[in-house]
C-alpha cells in the first residue's frame, strides 16, 4: 500500500512536462476566475432589477464595436479604434515627457544624498495629489483641453519612475563603486558598465508603474476634456444610457492595459540579469 500511495501522485502527471502542467494549472485558474466574474455579473443583474446588461448583450455590443473600429463619421462619431488611438497618443506623449524628466532627477537623487534630502520632501507633497486636480491648472496655463490632458498625465506619471530610479541608483553596492575606482573607470564607463546595468530593472519597474497610472488617468481626464478618446466614449455612452457600450469600453480598456503591462513585464524579465 505504501508503494502504491507513493507512485499514485506521479501517474497523472506522467504524460505532461512540467511547463505544460503549469500552463494547464494557469488556464484552469483563469477559467475559474472568469466563472466567478460571470456569477458576480449575474448577481448584479438580478439585484439591479434586470436593467443591468447581460454578458450576452455586452458581447454582442463589443462585437459590433470591433466589427468596424476605424470609421469616422464626424468629430463626435468615431470608431472605437480611432478613440483608442487618440487616447494612446495622449498617454505616450505625457508618459514619455514624464520619463524624460523623472529618470534624470531620480538618478540625481539616488547618486547624491544632498539632492535626495532636497527633492524628496517635494515629491512626497506632490505625489498624493489627485490626477484630476492638475487638469484645471493645465487648462489655465496651456489654454487647451488636449494639452491639459497630456499635462495631467505628465505630472502623475512622474512619481513611480522617479522614486524607482532613485532607489535603483542609490542601491548600487559600494563594492561596485570601489572596484570601478580600482580599475580607474571614467564616469562614462562607470555609467555604462555599473550604474545603468544595476539600476535598469528598477527603472523599468518604475516605467511600468507609471504607464499603469497614465492609462488610468487618461480615462478620467478625457471625461473632463471631452472631444475624442476612450474616456470620452465611456462618458458619452453613459449619457446615452447605453451600459452595454460602457461595459464594452471597460473591457477594451482593461485589455489594452494588460497588453501595455505585459510589454513592460517582458522588458523587466529581459533586463533582470543586469542585476
Amino acid at each position: 500500500m505504501t508503494e502504491l500511495r507513493t507512485t499514485l501522485p506521479v501517474v497523472p502527471a506522467a504524460g505532461l512536462p512540467r511547463w505544460a502542467q503549469g500552463a494547464l494549472r494557469g488556464a484552469l485558474m483563469t477559467v475559474g476566475t472568469v466563472c466567478v466574474l460571470l456569477l458576480a455579473w449575474g448577481a448584479v443583474w438580478l439585484a439591479a432589477g434586470r436593467e443591468f446588461p447581460t454578458p450576452l448583450s455586452t458581447a454582442r455590443t463589443l462585437a459590433e464595436l470591433l466589427r468596424n473600429p476605424f470609421y469616422n463619421s464626424g468629430p463626435n462619431d468615431k470608431g472605437i479604434g480611432l478613440q483608442l488611438m487618440g487616447s494612446l497618443l495622449r498617454v505616450f506623449s505625457g508618459f514619455l515627457m514624464g520619463s524624460a524628466v523623472a529618470i534624470p532627477i531620480g538618478a540625481l537623487m539616488g547618486a547624491s544624498k544632498l539632492w535626495n534630502r532636497t527633492i524628496y520632501p517635494l515629491v512626497q507633497v506632490l505625489r498624493p495629489v489627485s490626477p484630476l486636480a492638475w487638469f484645471p491648472l493645465g487648462l489655465a496655463t496651456l489654454k487647451s483641453a488636449e494639452n491639459a490632458t497630456i499635462f495631467a498625465i505628465f505630472i502623475t506619471s512622474l512619481w513611480p519612475t522617479l522614486i524607482n530610479t532613485a532607489f535603483g541608483v542609490g542601491s548600487v553596492p559600494k563594492e561596485f563603486h570601489q572596484v570601478a575606482q580600482v580599475f580607474q573607470f571614467s564616469r562614462g564607463r562607470y555609467f555604462r558598465k555599473v550604474l545603468l546595468p544595476y539600476s535598469l530593472p528598477h527603472i523599468i519597474t518604475g516605467l511600468r508603474l507609471s504607464m499603469g497610472v497614465a492609462w488610468m488617468v487618461i480615462v478620467a481626464a478625457e471625461m473632463l476634456s471631452g472631444g475624442a478618446g476612450i474616456g470620452f466614449f465611456v462618458w458619452d455612452s453613459w449619457n446615452a444610457l447605453n451600459l452595454d457600450r460602457v461595459i464594452s469600453a471597460i473591457l477594451i480598456i482593461g485589455a489594452v492595459g494588460l497588453v501595455l503591462d505585459r510589454g513592460f513585464e517582458f522588458l523587466s524579465r529581459r533586463f533582470t540579469h543586469a542585476q
